[in-house]
């Protein structure tokens, strides 16, 4: 009896064991061959399916050691992943391959979901005109539904939902709040603009933060807006009006030409510099298809631009300011990261905290590109992780208004006479006391060292034949005009008798 349990012990064991090793063949995934990718590009894309083989290849990457086929190489699972991103989210393959060198695979799939859904609508409240306390109220007895935005933010509201349209309210249309996205609040934070300080908005349309920082100064110093696009200039217009602002100046001009009309003329400067729009996809779907990298190196070439404008057009020597804040919409490393760090190797600034609560910290490294290690204290932003879209925030500190590899003395003289030489150092003056004689005189004149050694008594000259001479002759007269008889024996009486 005993042996016969034994043997069936061993049976239902060994059965149990073929059942595991054939589930877990069948649950082993496999990498389609080319034949079928080829079938599959000539049928209409099934979605449940692609869906599915994302995720199964995702789990596979995730412990590729033990779950691989042993004749596919790590990258024919990237390639496959790659392409079924690009056919499931609408993405071309060069934006695609960024994100994915951008995210870990377990995040990734989590950011291309928050790019398909749109951010909460969110509203600043103008305390130029009302308080957050008094506003909330009233919009909540218009079947307004929302909450404060968050503990990083006084003035900041997020609506869920509205019986009556946000932007047509009467407390809109009185200014007494402004339609904008959580993360453009957080260049401004970031600049800290003060009461009485001159302020650059370098890239004002349509003017949220332009009124926010005229919020925060309370409408005293001076904020400048400026844009190059004459029809969005029209917009700050406005919104300036609406929202109160009294201390502002609008000009429609190249951000690249400000230097030159008012070179180190600010306080501080914000520069909210046009990107890619990666960040924002979730407004702008066609940024999915449409970006390249020719687009991606014209944008980060006008924003390198830009920020040496904006750095050259703040004043170091402020007292209370001297800072540049540069932010984009773009999540990509090469409209961020590296547009810093060459302002950092072009001009004498530095990265400082951006005091923002919020945010994830910068690239100091990223794959094969090594950053200054400040750069750490920059700021980045991602739908899927603060639900907000996507941002970057730096804060640069300027501490020299010279530009590195110029001449400081060409660039801070004037353009007027040359300037006069030094005065001689009394000791230089006795050294040249010869400078009245012709070169005759010159020679049998005694040097320096020989006026320190005493002639003998009977050779010594007395001191009115040195300086007035008895009969001077022609050289006598010039000698009497190049040295001042006053100055040489004020004791001597009738020296300083007038005539």
């Amino acid at each position: 009896m005993k042996e016969e349990k034994k043997e069936r012990r061993l049976a239902q064991k060994e059965l149990d064991s073929s059942v595991k090793i054939n589930v877990a063949e069948e649950d082993r995934f496999v990498l389609p061959s080319a034949e079928e990718q080829e079938r599959e590009a000539g049928l209409p894309a099934d979605l449940q399916a692609l869906k599915t083989r994302i995720h199964d290849i995702v789990h596979v990457l995730s412990d590729f050691a033990a779950r691989r086929q042993a004749d596919r190489p790590r990258q024919d699972y990237v390639t496959q992943l790659r392409r079924d991103l690009c056919l499931y989210y609408s993405y071309n393959e060069f934006l695609m391959e960024r994100l994915m060198d951008l995210f870990h695979l377990s995040e990734l799939l989590d950011a291309l979901e928050a790019n398909e859904i749109q951010r909460p609508v969110t509203i600043r409240t103008n305390t130029l005109k009302t308080r957050r306390r008094d506003l909330a109220p009233s919009l909540i007895d218009r079947g307004v539904n929302l909450d404060p935005i968050g503990p990083w933010s006084k003035v900041g509201l997020v609506v869920y939902s509205s019986q009556v349209p946000i932007g047509a309210t009467p407390e809109y249309l009185a200014g007494h709040y402004m339609l904008q996205g959580a993360s453009s609040m957080m260049p401004v934070l970031a600049l800290a603009p003060q009461h009485g300080e001159t302020v650059l908005d370098m890239c004002a349309a349509p003017g949220g933060k332009t009124t926010y920082i005229a919020a925060l100064m309370k409408n005293t110093g001076m904020v400048y807006a400026n844009d190059a696009n004459e029809a969005r200039v029209k917009a700050v217009v406005g919104n300036l009006h609406r929202m109160g602002v009294t201390n502002a100046v609008i000009s429609c001009t190249d951000g690249r030409e400000m230097p030159k009309i008012r070179p180190a003329g600010f306080d501080r400067v914000l520069l909210d510099a046009p990107c890619s729009g990666t960040g924002v996809i979730a407004k702008d779907p066609a940024v999915k298809t449409s970006k390249d990298e020719k687009d991606i190196q014209r944008c980060a070439q006008l924003q390198r631009q830009l920020l040496l404008a904006a750095i050259d057009s703040v004043n170091a020597k402020s007292k209370t300011g001297g800072y540049v804040t540069y932010s984009t919409c773009s999540i990509l490393v090469e409209e961020n990261e590296a547009v810093i760090e060459y302002a950092l190797n072009k001009r004498n600034v530095k990265l400082v905290p951006t005091s923002l609560t919020v945010g994830k910290e910068g690239f100091a490294k990223f794959k094969a590109k090594r950053f200054h290690p400040s750069m750490t204290h920059t700021r980045r932003f991602y739908p899927h992780t603060h639900n907000m879209d996507g941002f970057f925030v730096a804060k640069l500190k300027k501490f020299s208004n010279t530009i590195p590899g110029t001449e400081p003395a060409a660039e801070e003289q004037p353009s007027g006479p040359a300037p006069a030489p030094p005065q001689k150092r009394k000791a230089d003056v006795d050294a040249n006391d010869d400078e009245g004689f012709d070169e005759d005189d010159k020679a049998a004149a005694p040097s320096p060292q020989k006026k320190k050694r005493k002639a003998p008594q009977g050779q010594q000259k007395s001191p009115r034949s040195k300086h007035v001479g008895g009969k001077p002759g022609a050289k006598g007269k010039k000698w009497q005009k190049s040295v001042n008889p006053k100055a040489r024996n004020p004791k001597k009486k009738g020296l300083n008798k007038k005539p």
